[in-house]
């Protein structure tokens, strides 16, 4: 409800709902948040893209819930069969990303298109205001991000895996890991509401990638990190040269040059711990502090990017 009253929706709405009703929850989550706020709700759930079509226009919904793919082709639909579906106003749409571009073709039809992001286990863990600058996470939880594979708490600005706790009595939940990668905004919403914001969906945080036959975790990239504490943060970067996987973990360490020639032979014992954790071989290579992108990456596999 929540979401849905900062995207506009308001008692005496109607509500054309399309997520759906069987198998997952996502209908029933909206439409009792709907029903909370005061609207009327029509169950469409998903397909019958004509039937439905005629619905809105008949019944004359004001609103739509749903996914953003399918409001654009209900919109495409509209116009080849020259239906009127000016009566929709708002959208709260979830479930998939909001390109831009996609958002603008929607909202040219006069459509103002707002998101929700949510999960089965938790419902609304954020959603956007009229300000449309990030995702307010749901004053109901507990939102932390934490660098995937670990239950370490990165620094805010930093990508990582977003997990929530939820306090409710039915069905609590400690740091539940969603598996999405997202970010914290600094500041408040020029919108005026005062919690935190985070980014928007950026990824999958299970980045396990598959290795010379062998499955490669997260998990173990942290593992190999904790045994170094010379190691600041780390990335496995899996290529394909000549046919042959090749592994190499690239390390932020303070003074690069200062610990390649040290005589403690560091890349000896990182090596031997790859070996050792992830019962594979590879290299190692030192790279300053932030060298790498910040979008949450631990693995990055470049196989699937080269001719």
């Amino acid at each position: 409800a929540r979401a849905l009253f900062a995207a506009g929706f308001r008692r005496g709405d109607i509500v054309h709902n399309t997520f759906s009703y069987h198998l997952t929850p996502a209908g029933l989550m909206m439409e009792t948040g709907t029903e909370a706020i005061g609207c009327t709700v029509v169950p469409a759930g998903i397909g019958n893209t004509e039937l439905q079509l005629h619905a809105i226009s008949d019944i004359g919904c004001t609103s739509y819930v749903g996914t953003p793919s399918f409001l654009k082709i209900i919109l495409d639909k509209s116009n080849e069969m020259s239906v009127d579906v000016t009566c929709l106003t708002k959208a709260c749409v979830g479930g998939e990303a909001l390109p831009s571009p996609l958002r603008q073709e929607i909202e040219s039809r006069g459509i103002n298109c707002q998101q929700i992001y949510a999960s089965a286990d938790l419902g609304n863990l954020a959603y956007e205001s009229s300000a449309k600058e990030g995702l307010i996470v749901d004053e109901g939880l507990l939102v932390e991000i934490v660098r995937p594979g670990t239950n370490d708490p990165v620094d805010d600005g930093e990508v990582g895996e977003v997990v929530a706790t939820c306090f409710r009595n039915e069905y609590p939940l400690v740091r539940f890991g969603t598996g999405d990668l997202s970010k914290i905004l600094p500041g408040t919403s020029p919108c005026g509401r005062s919690n935190i914001r985070l980014q928007g969906w950026m990824g999958r945080a299970d980045q396990t990638t598959k290795v010379k036959g062998m499955f490669v975790h997260p998990a173990q990239i942290a593992r190999i990190t904790a045994r170094h504490p010379e190691i600041l943060k780390a990335r496995l970067v899996v290529k394909n040269n000549d046919s042959k996987d090749v592994m190499t973990l690239s390390c932020e360490v303070r003074d690069p040059s200062g610990v390649k020639n040290s005589a403690d032979n560091l890349a000896d014992n990182i090596m031997a711990s790859l070996e050792t954790v992830c019962k594979l071989r590879g290299n190692v290579e030192f790279v300053g502090v932030d060298t790498h992108p910040n979008d949450g990456k631990v693995i990055d596999d470049l196989r699937s990017h080269e001719t």
